[in-house]
């Protein structure tokens, strides 16, 4: 009956073992047969300098303002003029600033007055106390009264002193030589104190004002120098310096504001001019670009395959990226690679260490 069973079993036995024996054929085929893949030789090449748009901008730009409340009488530049320091450049109406000076003058000769009446009174009592004809008591009373009314005249003289002041402050002055960039307020206008009336710029002090993109950010830094051209007519150059990084991006367009300091430029460079800036990059200095597709990540790093044409196998290797390019198709390579080596670029996430390749290489364009 055993015998029986086993006779019986043998064909399943036969059977399973023929399709294990194909399957590890199938297996060894596969592992002894090369993997396809696409490669391109690392070339190292010059970093192209994106160009960015900028406007000339004053280094220094003031908003002028009234230091007291009044109504503008007069404003007598507008945008474009050129003024120099000390001129009048704006006014409101006097009239309640003279009123005051007048109160504060009236103050002050009612005080003198007091003084002067109080050191005769004063001088009175002294005498008589000297005399014995009058108490010692009444001497010092009027001696007090001296030393009041010498206050009040004091007192008085800082009066008329402030509200003289205030009434210079009807007139608005340049405080340095400039040009008038924007106003912000017209004849008629009853303005508060502070409030901004005019701004006025010094043409002498320019930066170029240029939003970069965050991407671009980070391999910006300090002192770096651009190559500024005038956007009509591209022959009209010059160079600035970078003196100030916005540290914040703006929350509309994720740029941040970079001034680069003008120092020499032709008089062409003049305020609201439109410029592009390049930044001027050392020529000594050539990094490798690989498509991105080349990059694979293990183990939380980035690595590349790298093609041993004499044994036809590809190897891992650790790389350090760059900042991406703007069209997030390419990489930089700063450490890791050498110019020449070929590098796997297509099927990089179906490799083995090792493991032998079929090469297709991709020509670059």
């Amino acid at each position: 009956m055993s015998f029986n069973r086993w006779y019986t079993s043998l064909p399943l036995f036969l059977s399973i073992s023929l399709l294990v024996s194909c399957e590890q054929s199938s297996l060894a085929a596969e592992e002894v047969s090369p993997r396809p893949v696409k490669s391109v030789a690392a070339t190292a090449e010059q970093e192209e300098a994106g160009s960015l748009p900028g406007i000339v901008r004053a280094r220094i730009e003031t908003d002028l303002a009234f230091r007291t409340l009044g109504r503008i009488v007069s404003r007598k530049v507008d945008v474009g003029d050129l003024v120099l320091k000390g001129d009048v450049i704006a006014e409101i109406d006097p009239l309640s600033l003279k009123l005051a000076v007048r109160s504060a003058e009236a103050d002050l000769r009612d005080a003198q007055a007091q003084f002067e009446n109080a050191a005769m009174t004063e001088k009175r009592k002294r005498t008589l106390a000297r005399m014995s004809a009058g108490s010692v008591a009444d001497r010092d009373l009027a001696e007090q009264q001296l030393k009041s009314a010498k206050a009040n005249v004091a007192k008085a003289t800082a009066s008329l002193a402030k509200a003289r002041e205030q009434l210079g402050y009807a007139d608005l002055r340049a405080e340095f030589d400039g040009v008038v960039t924007a106003t912000f307020a017209e004849m008629g206008q009853t303005v508060s104190a502070g409030q901004p009336v005019l701004r006025l710029a010094r043409p002498e002090q320019r930066d170029v004002v240029v939003d970069v993109p965050e991407a671009q950010f980070r391999s910006v830094r300090l002192d770096d120098r651009f190559n500024i051209a005038l956007q009509l007519d591209r022959t009209v150059q010059t160079f600035g310096v970078v003196r100030e990084i916005g540290p914040q991006a703006d929350r509309n367009t994720r740029t941040h504001r970079l001034k680069i300091a003008v120092e020499q430029a032709p008089e062409v460079f003049r305020l609201g001019a439109v410029v592009t800036a390049t930044p001027m990059l050392d020529r000594k200095k050539r990094e490798i670009a690989l498509p991105i597709a080349a990059i694979c990540d293990r183990g939380g790093a980035d690595h590349v395959w790298v093609v041993n044409r004499s044994t036809g196998t590809v190897t891992l290797r650790p790389v350090q990226l760059g900042t991406p390019a703007a069209d997030a198709r390419s990489v930089r390579i700063l450490s890791g690679l050498r110019e020449g080596e070929e590098v796997v670029i297509a099927g990089v996430n179906e490799l083995a260490d090792g493991q032998k390749v079929k090469i297709a290489q991709e020509l670059r364009p």
